[in-house]
């Protein structure tokens, strides 16, 4: 049954986009080894690096989203869109896909919608609470829809929804029984509590200005600091590395171990990181960046908050409530406890064979 099976993914712009369309075409191809795999992306974005890196061909279409003041790239969207739709009509045409696999993003948006139009089964990966455009504008068509979060049905329609969750790394499904080792890889003392504090790969300004202000705090807490400041800044906060257990990295290359190591967790809201912070269970304060479409960091920390899972503060609340929220926190061994319970119930950590389960089932209807 695998014998020629050809699959296109599209999705891009951001690494919750590409991460999970790579974590499903592995999947694809340890089930069917001698399938073909092709992906489309945006043609200036990252993943045309991220995608050849884990050896997948990809093809890039001259398509960005629409911003939400007047630029020269909002007026040229439908030249954009009418390019892409083109090149994805003769992309589709030369490949011939069995199934076609979006997983959010401008990118993803013309291929589908030729997919569907041409009668291709397609299926949506939908990696936020509120769905951005592109997913809302393909639903119609898609013949399944995987998403990570409840009431999803206000968007899309209810027949077509499978929960499934985001794809995650593997390595962080058991990090039971690491916290020694991630003690001694990231020099930790393990009589003290460890905060981490990720910001994302980029980075997260309002996060970085806000652990610079608090480094004294944090001293005062007898608390020891691992901080991804990420790359764009790396070189602006490297002088606190070494100074009252602080640890500064442009990034960490080994997550599960720092996950491990953790007490605390302080994060971005992305898709990505909410689901694997689900299965990490570690106590976890959300500070959900307001620059995104939609709001949808804000969305996605909600979701877990409402069900007593995790803290959360907007960045508009950080000179006033930090202190207070993380002592009481740190302090209290039964809020820490009460938080990992409640978001550990969250996790679904076999997203992805879901979600490859829910592409088998299309193959052999079709």
């Amino acid at each position: 049954m695998s014998k020629g099976l050809k699959f296109i993914l599209s999705g891009g712009g951001t690494g919750g986009h590409i991460y999970p369309a790579i974590a499903i075409a592995n999947e694809l191809s340890n089930r069917y080894p001698d399938a073909s795999f092709l992906f489309v992306g945006a043609k200036d974005r990252m993943e045309m690096q991220k995608v050849p890196q884990a050896g997948y061909e990809i093809i890039g279409l001259w398509i960005s989203g629409i911003q939400r003041k007047l630029t020269l790239s909002n007026l040229l969207f439908p030249l954009k869109l009418i390019a892409s739709l083109w090149k994805s009509r003769r992309v589709i045409k030369k490949f011939k896909p069995d199934v076609v696999i979006g997983t959010g993003g401008f990118a993803s948006g013309p291929l589908l919608k030729v997919a569907g139009s041409k009668k291709i089964p397609t299926v949506l990966q939908e990696q936020n609470s509120f769905p951005g455009i592109t997913n809302k504008w393909l639903a119609k068509e898609a013949s399944k829809i995987c998403v990570a979060y409840d009431g999803m049905d206000r968007f899309f329609p209810k027949g077509k929804i499978v929960k499934t969750g985001n794809p995650v790394r593997q390595d962080l499904l058991k990090i039971e029984g690491k916290r020694e080792e991630g003690l001694e890889k990231y020099n930790l003392d393990q009589n003290k509590k460890t905060v981490l504090i990720l910001g994302g790969s980029l980075g997260a300004r309002r996060i970085n200005q806000l652990i610079e202000k608090e480094l004294d705090f944090f001293a005062e807490q007898e608390v020891q600091v691992m901080w991804q400041c990420g790359k764009l800044y790396y070189s602006e906060y490297k002088k606190y590395n070494g100074q009252n257990g602080v640890q500064v990295h442009q990034f960490l290359d080994a997550m599960d171990f720092a996950y491990a190591a953790a007490d605390i967790i302080i994060s971005r809201a992305g898709a990505s990181s909410v689901s694997e912070l689900c299965i990490v269970a570690k106590p976890v304060l959300f500070i959900p960046s307001p620059n995104v479409a939609e709001d949808h960091q804000t969305k996605n920390a909600k979701a877990i908050v409402e069900k007593g899972g995790a803290k959360m503060l907007k960045e508009t609340a950080l000179d006033s409530s930090f202190q207070s929220v993380f002592s009481e926190m740190l302090s209290s061994e039964n809020i820490q406890k009460e938080l990992s319970d409640s978001i550990k119930k969250l996790a679904l950590p076999n997203a992805t064979s879901d979600i490859v389960d829910e592409i088998e089932r299309l193959i052999k209807s079709n």
